[in-house]
């Protein structure tokens, strides 16, 4: 079970891939929620627009029956008195006659809830329904009588459909007949309209539903899309990186063997000669120790110079590998040792100039400018051919500067002078390492006057004064 549980465990790559797509699946899922919503009330208000003109169209048809049914039997009705029941019995076989359409009639009930004309459903005739209800509990026949009292108006109900006998929703239009105390009116059923509406819902929802699945195609393309650039991208740059740590781990061997040959050089040549010399001048010391001879305490007193340089070209050494100043006295201090042993030991004039800043410089940056300062020294000895070099460490708002001037031949094709990109040079591209690490940046301006070399460390390797570094006598 842990076994299956690790590997159904994300990946780094697997994570980033889903930190980067969740915001796009999050946007997008959003975005066809909110057109889904806005395309279901738009489509409900045109559906409710469409609906109430179709009613109203009924309406205005079913109006236009009555008052066509109306003036045609108005000549009778407005010259018979109330109770002239030849008239009545006249205007009813009129009425009666109106038939139109499949299901369309007039009907007639007196005040009392009697129905008195019901051509398609003769049924109703000559019996009471004052009582008579729908299905939801309308009450159809006294809502009639009531609108007619009123003057005139629209009863919506549930009707018995002529043809089939089943209910459907049905407008009615009622009027009156005040003088003789009738309620007339003809409906319409509306079920057409209701199943046209319903239709159009259905319509619009299936509209809605492939809109989201186009979106949610679309999605999935471009999930799919970004997935397969990343993992492009990403071998890509695998393989880029890979090359890269070839490359840094192969300068990386350069560097250690050519410390390693220059350390076995200085030994050899300088160390080991001086304890040759030493042991030379030791062997004659005591043979002349034990032939008397008197110049046996000059040759020893040789020797001992001989061991004194010795100690200090370890001293020497030691100092290049690790240099005790900057742990001692800080990097201004180191960096002026550094400068003053390099003009004693070529003879080039060395102007060092710093600035003491309150605030401290972490020990990454420390070793960095250090080893920038040493190696740019190392380059003007053999390459320069300068006379004059200006070393200037400072700190200021930005961070701390340290630049690196001479006046020799400059470094001809090793460097972008766009960009300050070194190109070549094992030395130069140590220094651009070395500051990249620190978020720094190194420039390099060379010409016919000269090099300079500028090493720039970023605020944020100051520490503040309460968090100093190093002892309070040290400079920087």
């Amino acid at each position: 079970m842990r076994r299956l549980l690790q590997s159904l465990r994300p990946s780094y790559g697997q994570k980033l891939f889903l930190l980067a797509t969740l915001p796009l699946v999050l946007a997008v899922t959003a975005i066809a929620l909110l057109v889904a919503n806005q395309s279901r009330q738009l489509a409900a208000r045109e559906i409710r627009q469409l609906e109430t003109q179709l009613i109203e169209a009924k309406k205005a048809e079913l109006r236009n029956y009555v008052t066509q049914a109306r003036n045609g039997f108005y000549f009778v009705y407005g010259r018979a008195a109330p109770d002239d029941q030849a008239a009545k019995q006249q205007v009813m076989q009129i009425l009666s006659a109106m038939i139109y359409g499949e299901e369309g009639f007039f009907f007639v009930y007196d005040y009392d809830g009697n129905n008195l004309v019901s051509p398609r459903q003769t049924d109703l005739i000559n019996r009471n329904w004052m009582d008579l209800t729908d299905s939801e509990g309308t009450p159809v026949v006294a809502d009639f009588i009531a609108t007619a009292r009123q003057g005139a108006g629209y009863v919506e109900h549930l009707w018995p459909k002529p043809l089939t006998g089943e209910e459907a929703r049905m407008i009615t239009y009622v009027t009156s007949f005040p003088s003789w105390r009738w309620a007339v009116g003809t409906g319409v059923f509306i079920d057409d309209i209701l199943q046209h509406v319903a239709s159009t819902r259905a319509e619009v929802e299936e509209r809605v539903q492939r809109t989201f699945i186009y979106i949610s195609v679309i999605t999935l393309a471009a999930l799919l899309l970004v997935f397969f650039s990343g993992m492009v991208i990403n071998i890509r740059e695998r393989r880029l990186a890979d090359a890269k740590l070839k490359k840094l781990t192969q300068r990386v061997f350069d560097a250690q063997e050519e410390e390693r040959g220059r350390v076995a050089r200085e030994l050899h040549d300088g160390i080991s000669q001086i304890l040759v010399g030493i042991r030379y001048a030791l062997e004659i010391a005591r043979r002349r120790f034990q032939a008397g001879d008197e110049r046996a305490s000059e040759t020893l007193d040789k020797g001992i110079d001989h061991l004194s340089g010795a100690i200090q070209e370890v001293r020497r050494i030691s100092r290049d590998l690790r240099p005790g100043a900057l742990d001692d006295l800080g990097l201004g201090p180191a960096i002026q040792t550094l400068s003053e042993d390099f003009s004693i030991r070529t003879g080039i004039n060395v102007d060092f100039n710093t600035v003491v800043f309150r605030n401290r410089l972490d020990e990454d940056s420390k070793i960095a400018l250090y080893r920038i300062a040493q190696e740019a020294l190392t380059n003007v000895e053999r390459h320069a051919d300068a006379t004059e070099v200006t070393v200037d460490l400072r700190g200021h708002r930005q961070g701390a500067t340290l630049r690196i001037s001479d006046n020799g031949r400059g470094l001809s094709g090793s460097h972008d002078r766009d960009t300050g990109e070194t190109l070549g040079g094992l030395g130069l591209r140590n220094m651009q390492e070395r500051i990249e690490q620190l978020d720094g940046t190194l420039k390099i301006q060379s010409g016919r006057d000269g090099t300079t070399i500028e090493a720039i460390v970023p605020l944020n390797h100051l520490l503040p004064p309460d968090r100093p570094s190093e002892t309070p006598k040290k400079a920087i």
